[in-house]
């Protein structure tokens, strides 16, 4: 919330109407309380307004309507027990409950019997909220002035108690006060940490969903669900912790997860997950505002972390390093929506953009589909996993849309014959992405830490063992984004990969460049299929010397290069059960400079040449079923990769 003029009398609105004077020198009217006695007998009656000045339970079987301000007194407790219901009337600003210094407030909801305050509709704006104000210290000072209400908070004891919540929901609030403020679901002001919160729900909220005014209180398991401006909010040096929460965004336009400001408490956050469909900015902290963040999870945003006005990116640790705005922070969730049944949600995230950079483990859902809107990349001690039967959709985005492990990083892609992972734009038409790059440690004649290419990420090093993961049963298509006018992406790119890497099963389809191609290394291969890629199905360079086996080419589009192409120097690549079939003509393999390969059980069928040795380099090179490859024999003397079983390999979103 932001700064406010805003001040309310405590004002009562009663059916049988609170005596009005007005003052002489103003037109406003002065509302003077009813008496306690009515406050009771209207709460007896299922009406909620007036000031509360003596402890009173409300009646778990009753719909309580707030009606106006419902403000408890200091010295007075209101205690709500599990299943109670408030609905709030839409009146804006002068609908709200509040709980002045010195009062309580006791919700006693459970797992199966939350307490819930909302308007009938749950809209943004409806009403105002709860405020609790506190005797604990803040940098506001000593009976500060709430910019809600007007109330006084604020002292010197960070143990002070105003009660407890559990189990509470929470719809519609966020009333605008004035053009710079509104209400937030939940304000605390100097709540010292004797009170108890936790299970707090937030949703639709105009403003945020939960702020801390300085104070102390801690809260656990919070759930905050599109709440327009920041969906935790602190200022006034606040040093408290939040245990578990849950933070949704479906709806564009709202601020960020997490605002702080003002004076670094060092607040503490522990498993915090934040979700956006819409982008948007996570973190944000203004001035000399920080924090200590463990178990962080963000998914969607488009910043991660913004320094407002420069602090520094000492104050917010995260994961036990300082905070780093390069990376996107997509952790493994270690909260999920799954962990507030008890939260009856109507938003049902089945969509997710995919993109930034991960360093640690991130475990894709296979019932999320992801929308890749950029680039992915996974940096040295990150892991992506994805399950089987998890389908990426790319945007049609060229060559700034694509998936890339870095050296030391590496990919788990977990599918099946009976559910593939795929990877591919909704078209699948030739160029509308990058594709998939692997960086690896392997030997490349590039040397140690070369510079790809495609993104100039580092690749090469001294260990050919070396494990950048596992694929298998992966589906791609649509890649081949151009880069310039000599190169483009290809469907997977294996940068000096080493022999640890497992790869099998992998489709790659209608790619504007190569199928596969591999920049040295040791990695191999066992069963790829490749449909119609513009340029060579599969392409290797700098001495790689791994192995595939089972491949299968199929060519129906005129215009493509060729079937292999191997170049620069030769160390034997071995190919067992080759089959390449082309409609259209064309050259099947084609061997630049000194490039060979060892190639067994061999069907080439329907190309014009089937070997081409591009720089007239030794036949010698390349040996085919145990002989020298020759430029006029048939090659159709093997045995064709039976495919029939691969049901996989066409796989779509």
């Amino acid at each position: 919330m932001k700064k406010s003029i805003f001040k309310t009398l405590n004002i009562a609105v009663f059916s049988i109407a609170a005596l009005m004077l007005t003052n002489c020198g103003s037109d406003d009217p002065i509302i003077i309380p009813a008496p306690s006695s009515l406050v009771v007998e209207n709460l007896n009656s299922g009406i909620m307004s007036g000031n509360l000045d003596e402890d009173f339970t409300l009646n778990s079987n009753q719909i309580y309507n707030l009606n106006s301000s419902f403000i408890i007194e200091s010295g007075a407790t209101l205690t709500i027990p599990a299943g109670t219901r408030i609905q709030a009337i839409n009146g804006g600003v002068e609908v709200f409950i509040a709980v002045l210094k010195g009062g309580k407030i006791n919700v006693q909801g459970t797992s199966s019997n939350p307490v819930f305050m909302s308007s009938a509709s749950g809209n943004a704006g409806d009403w105002g909220g709860l405020t609790i104000c506190g005797d604990a210290t803040t940098t506001a000072g000593v009976n500060a002035e709430a910019e809600v209400g007007g109330f006084i908070y604020g002292g010197t004891n960070d143990t002070d108690n105003s009660g407890s919540i559990s189990y509470l929901v929470i719809k519609g609030t966020g009333a605008q006060i004035n053009t710079e403020s509104q209400y937030n679901g939940v304000s605390l002001y100097a709540v010292g940490s004797g009170t108890t919160i936790n299970n707090v729900a937030v949703i639709n909220g105009k403003d945020d969903g939960i702020e801390f005014f300085g104070g102390t209180v801690s809260v656990s398991n919070l759930f905050l669900e599109n709440n327009a401006d920041d969906s935790i909010d602190w200022t006034e040096g606040w040093n408290g912790t939040v245990d578990n929460a849950y933070i949704s965004h479906t709806l564009s336009g709202f601020s960020t997860v997490f605002e702080g400001d003002k004076v670094n408490g060092n607040p503490k956050f522990n498993n915090i997950t934040a979700i956006s469909t819409v982008g948007g900015t996570a973190l944000q902290f203004k001035l000399e505002s920080g924090a200590t963040i463990t178990g962080l999870s963000l998914t969607g945003y488009d910043t991660s972390i913004d320094m407002k006005n420069d602090g520094p990116l000492a104050n917010v640790i995260i994961d036990g390093a300082a905070a780093d705005p390069s990376l996107s922070y997509t952790s493994t969730a270690t909260v999920t929506a799954a962990d507030f049944s008890w939260v009856n949600s109507s938003v049902s995230i089945t969509t997710l953009p995919l993109q930034g950079t991960i360093a640690s483990k991130v475990t894709l859902d296979a019932s999320i589909k992801y929308v890749l809107k950029s680039s992915y990349i996974v940096k040295s001690g990150g892991e992506l996993v994805i399950p089987a039967g998890t389908k990426i959709e790319v945007e049609a985005g060229g060559t700034d849309v694509y998936i890339a492990v870095l050296k030391g990083g590496k990919i788990d892609v977990q599918g099946t014959a009976t559910e593939p992972v795929v990877m591919s734009s909704v078209d699948s038409n030739p160029g509308d992405w990058g594709g998939l790059t692997i960086c690896g440690d392997a030997t490349t004649t590039a040397g140690v830490d070369a510079e790809a290419e495609v993104g100039g990420f580092i690749y090469g090093g001294t260990n050919d063992a070396d494990s950048s993961g596992a694929i298998k049963y992966l589906v791609i298509k649509g890649t081949g984004a151009q880069i310039n006018t000599e190169s483009q992406y290809n469907g997977v790119s294996f940068y000096a990969v080493g022999s640890g890497t497992t790869v099998e099963n992998v489709s790659v389809i209608n790619g504007k460049d190569d199928g596969v191609e591999f920049f040295g290394g040791t990695v191999s291969v066992t069963n790829i299929y490749l449909e119609n890629n513009a340029d060579d199905s599969v392409d290797w360079t700098e001495g790689w010397n791994g192995k595939v086996t089972n491949t299968y080419i199929s060519h129906t589009l005129d215009g493509f290069s060729t079937a292999f192409e191997g170049d620069k120097i030769n160390n034997n690549p071995q190919f067992e059960n080759l089959t390449a079939i082309s409609t259209v003509g064309g050259t099947a393999l084609q061997f630049k400079l000194e490039s060979g390969a060892t190639i067994n059980n061999i069907w080439l069928e329907g190309y014009d040449d089937n070997i081409d040795m591009k720089n007239e380099g030794p036949l010698e090179n390349v040996i085919i079923d145990g002989v020298a490859a020759s430029t006029t024999a048939d090659y159709k003397t093997g045995t064709k990769v039976d495919i029939s079983t691969w049901t996989w390999k066409s796989a779509g979103l």
